[in-house]
């Protein structure tokens, strides 16, 4: 798909210098009033920017999917493409991008009304996959990602414009506060935290892996962190969470005997289509970010 023109930059990123801007986008935005999202659960969503759904998919479905995370792991075809990420230092597959089209079962979750109308209500709009994937973190040896916002990332090497976007993460194992689940800043969704640094050409290849560039001062975390809290993930396989592109999260590393996995799905509004890159040479793939 021939890429958009570039639109004005209202969040500049990975300049000389970091800063704190406030959101100007909505949370949760006008345009679809119903859909399975309960009112109390939307309020929460705008007010911490994420709301948590249990039991999304029942323990025979849970057990679908983690068999065939399995398959996909164990595919030697699929290891060997670039759209599959190990673990640095190792042999263990962390993650499988644009899994939605090279699963017929997770292509099919993706399209059922469950999830898609929880999108479309969130975002106010029709959606499309942006970014999907499996993500496997395994006992002992499972790295976790440093705190960031994705649409900083988004924003900056995809062109994507406006927090119009809403990531959904479904648990396929049992999420506990001890084997590397995913932290989040209730509340910092409505500051954008701009990044320091120039995003070298082809950064995706080793960002999947550990993100180096894009990331947020330490003084700007700490500021975050004491102002809004941290938030822990935890929960049965099957429990789903829902969070804005704008979230500050991130999660630790694994050192228990206790894997962790999970489907990421990412929905964008088809009325925030990606332009040119704000702050990078050409685009990342279409594996990583969907035009």
């Amino acid at each position: 798909m021939t890429v958009a023109a570039r639109t004005q930059d209202r969040y500049p990123t990975r300049g000389t210098e970091s800063a704190l801007m406030q959101r100007e986008d909505p949370t949760v935005w006008p345009g679809v009033r119903s859909g399975p999202v309960r009112d109390e659960d939307l309020h929460t969503h705008e007010a911490t920017g994420f709301h948590t759904v249990e039991g999304m998919l029942s323990p025979a479905e849970v057990q679908r999917y983690w068999q065939e995370l399995e398959r996909l792991t164990q595919d030697p075809r699929i290891r060997a493409e670039e759209r599959t990420v190990v673990e640095p230092g190792s042999d263990e597959v962390r993650s499988i991008f644009e899994v939605h089209r090279i699963s017929d079962l997770i292509g099919e979750l993706v399209a059922q009304p469950r999830v898609l109308d929880r999108a479309r209500q969130i975002l106010g709009s029709d959606v499309y996959v942006h970014q999907s994937r499996i993500n496997y973190m395994p006992g002992f040896r499972g790295n976790g990602f440093y705190w960031h916002s994705d649409f900083e990332t988004w924003h900056a090497e995809d062109g994507m414009p406006e927090m119009r976007a809403v990531s959904m993460s479904i648990a396929l194992t049992d999420n506990y506060p001890y084997n590397g689940g995913l932290m989040i800043m209730p509340g910092a969704h409505r500051t954008f935290v701009s990044c320091v640094g120039r995003t070298p050409d082809g950064n995706y290849k080793s960002s999947l892996k550990e993100q180096r560039v894009g990331v947020p001062q330490e003084d700007d975390i700490t500021r975050l962190g004491y102002e809004h809290g941290i938030r822990q993930f935890t929960g049965r396989a099957g429990d789903a969470l829902w969070f804005d592109s704008n979230c500050m999260h991130g999660s630790g590393n694994n050192i228990t005997p206790f894997p962790r996995s999970n489907v990421f799905v990412v929905f964008n509004s088809v009325e925030n289509a990606l332009g040119e890159p704000f702050a990078a040479a050409q685009p990342r793939p279409t594996f990583v970010a969907a035009r």
